[in-house]
């Protein structure tokens, strides 16, 4: 599900959604193969899908708050949630649809979206673009860390990118991993369990990590 082209957006200010389509979404295409345009579009979907769940939010703040959440990411990963946030608060064309006050819970929900955190997000805003930025499908997950490694660390060998994306899975996503469900409403749930499941057979993992590792230095 796209929420550029194919389908419209519930509730979205249709200048709004034009905006960011011609002028937001563009920054992804210049990123590492996890967060390219595709990558946003899915996250903009399923924050749209959990903005359901709570009317009471403004659809266009959910909508650009996940349109926004990755921009930052051309200066690093590390402190791409902040530079994210502070180019949403330098975007003086964003002040004809939301006052001062909603850019600001805007720019911290795109700050609190990162799943590192240690804390939960501040308002529903950023607890919505956390949960929408975390699709936790088991294929998915490991594509994108593979995808990650080889964009970032391009000398790493294939047992080096395998410990890497072990560490990576083992730290975030496993039984006592840091990442923890934001949203009761969250489809996130099942999926992790799988993962989890996943992680914890060495066998599988590997032959799940042979399989796109693969896919993606054949291309």
């Amino acid at each position: 599900m796209t929420v550029s082209n194919t389908e419209p957006v519930p509730a979205v200010t249709p200048e709004l959604r034009r905006y960011v389509e011609h002028d937001i979404l563009p920054l992804y295409d210049a990123f590492d193969a996890a967060h390219r345009r595709d990558h946003a579009e899915a996250v903009m979907a399923r924050s749209m899908a959990l903005w359901r769940h709570y009317p009471a939010l403004r659809a266009d703040m959910v909508y650009l708050v996940a349109a926004y959440h990755d921009v930052g990411l051309d200066e690093g990963r590390e402190h791409h949630h902040e530079v994210s946030a502070r180019r949403l608060l330098a975007d003086t064309k964003l002040r004809r649809w939301f006052t001062p006050e909603e850019l600001a819970l805007m720019a911290e929900a795109v700050e609190d979206h990162r799943a590192s955190a240690d804390r939960r997000p501040r308002s529903l805003y950023g607890c919505i673009v956390a949960e929408a930025d975390r699709l936790i499908d088991p294929d998915t997950v490991i594509r994108r860390t593979v995808q990650y490694g080889l964009s970032h660390y391009p000398g790493l060998s294939r047992e080096q990118h395998y410990a890497r994306m072990c560490e990576h899975l083992g730290r975030k996503y496993a039984a006592g991993g840091y990442l923890q469900q934001c949203l009761p409403e969250s489809p996130n749930a099942a999926p992790l369990a799988r993962l989890r499941a996943l992680i914890a057979d060495e066998g599988r993992l590997r032959a799940a990590f042979d399989a796109l590792y693969d896919a993606e230095t054949a291309r």
